[in-house]
């Protein structure tokens, strides 16, 4: 019996892994495809990308994935909220013709007021991943998340790069 049990978990923790490395295979390929006919970003398949990566790179089990990913999506998403007000302001201030000091002072005010909301989110979140990761898989994360945002930005840029001279040969 117990013999069984094992061999259940090991048959699992295969398909798990298969499944996972079958998805940063594909996911990839169809994103890419994707994202470059329209050219515009897609979210929804950059958060893929990001899940499917943090997954991978931290070996997070089904337990762990299932409840830090959707956790970790909705710090992202308070995340950005928090930062909206800095967005407008700064969007205004590129638009006007002659901003005043005034104008630059309350765009800097308010982003700063946004790291430091980032900077309390960040904490509150923290106490509750703590709750689901090993201590070194937390420690990893924010060397992961960044890993991926390097990667990201690589890799869009040499595929821009790519459509650039495409475009160019045409």
């Amino acid at each position: 019996m117990l013999l069984a049990y094992f061999y259940n978990i090991s048959c699992m923790n295969k398909i798990f892994v298969i499944t996972f490395g079958a998805l940063l295979v594909f996911f990839p390929l169809s994103i890419y495809a994707q994202d470059r006919l329209g050219g515009h970003f897609n979210r929804e398949s950059f958060l893929v990308q990001r899940r499917v990566f943090i997954t991978t790179e931290l070996a997070l089990t089904p337990q762990e994935a299932d409840l830090f990913i959707p956790l970790l999506d909705e710090l992202q998403q308070r995340k950005y909220e928090a930062g909206h007000k800095c967005r407008e302001l700064s969007k205004e201030m590129k638009q006007k013709k002659n901003p005043n000091d005034v104008d630059y002072l309350n765009t800097i005010d308010e982003c700063l007021e946004v790291g430091i909301k980032e900077a309390e989110l960040e904490k509150e979140y923290y106490e509750k991943f703590k709750k689901i990761l090993l201590p070194e898989k937390l420690y990893r994360y924010k060397e992961v998340e960044y890993k991926f945002a390097r990667e990201f930005v690589k890799n869009s840029g040499r595929q821009e790069g790519v459509r650039r001279g495409d475009n160019k040969d045409k």
